[in-house]
């Protein structure tokens, strides 16, 4: 009997947008490769266009996470969305749009995905249509959290079992947070609450507003700050700040 592929690897392209390829599918969550968004503004050169990805996760409409022009960049046949997302990218060149709600799963080819509880107001501005936001928990012997936006909530300490990975938002891109996301401190908590393996900062110094310093160190430091409070509230696990771009190999346990 041929033995299960383990492979677990990621690339954080920048904010939200996370490549994973576990056992050689491939989801990206949240793209945003756009080098401006209204009056946010990359730091650095856009990524090059992603290809032959098997799925596309999104947590919540936000136009930072859903973006529809990054969508039309990626080469995707199926798209996961929250529950009452569909009619914003249907018609858009996909083959399925799945939407799950908080506790549904589907699989992508054979890695199950499970949405999971986020406490964070996704309604999508100007109109303000009750969608929720998700977290989703990925694959079956090696499993990835990616938290998209969320504060900390009840029953996040049971949410993931022997996790892995765990992808933690840590701020976001202006010069103070709004209820519903997690800063530096609070993340770290998160991950006492989680206990995964490795960890790994997203939602921070990729996009700056307008007016805003685009020094590399001030933009580094909300994931410097995640990594020394990780190392006194959670010292077990594993925490790799990454650049944009970069690559991580995550050995099976």
């Amino acid at each position: 009997m041929q033995e299960a592929d383990e492979r677990l690897s990621l690339a954080w392209i920048g904010h939200s947008t996370v490549l994973l390829d576990v056992g050689g599918t491939r989801l990206l969550t949240d793209p945003l490769l756009r080098p401006r968004l209204a009056f946010l503004r990359r730091i650095g050169s856009p990524p090059a266009p992603i290809a032959e990805v098997d799925a596309i996760l999104v947590s919540h409409v936000h136009h930072d996470h859903l973006d529809l022009r990054s969508l039309a960049r990626v080469g995707s046949p199926r798209v996961v969305v929250p529950s009452g997302a569909r009619r914003l990218v249907e018609g858009r060149g996909f083959d399925e749009v799945i939407e799950l709600g908080v506790g549904d799963e589907t699989s992508i080819g054979p890695v199950p995905v499970l949405a999971t509880r986020a406490d964070h107001d996704g309604r999508r501005l100007p109109w303000s249509a009750p969608i929720p936001s998700l977290g989703f928990l990925i694959g079956g012997s090696e499993r990835v959290y990616f938290a998209g936006d969320t504060e900390l909530f009840d029953g996040m300490r049971d949410l993931a079992p022997d996790l892995d990975v765990a992808l933690i938002p840590v701020w976001g891109w202006g010069p103070k947070l709004g209820p519903g996301h997690l800063d530096p401190q609070r993340a770290a908590e998160a991950l006492r609450l989680l206990s995964p393996r490795v960890a790994v900062p997203i939602h921070w110094g990729t996009y700056r507003r307008l007016g805003m310093t685009s020094d590399p160190a001030a933009l580094r430091e909300p994931a410097e700050q995640f990594a020394r409070y990780a190392a006194e509230l959670a010292p077990e696990v594993d925490v790799r700040v990454l650049a944009p771009g970069e690559r991580l190999e995550v050995a099976p346990c």
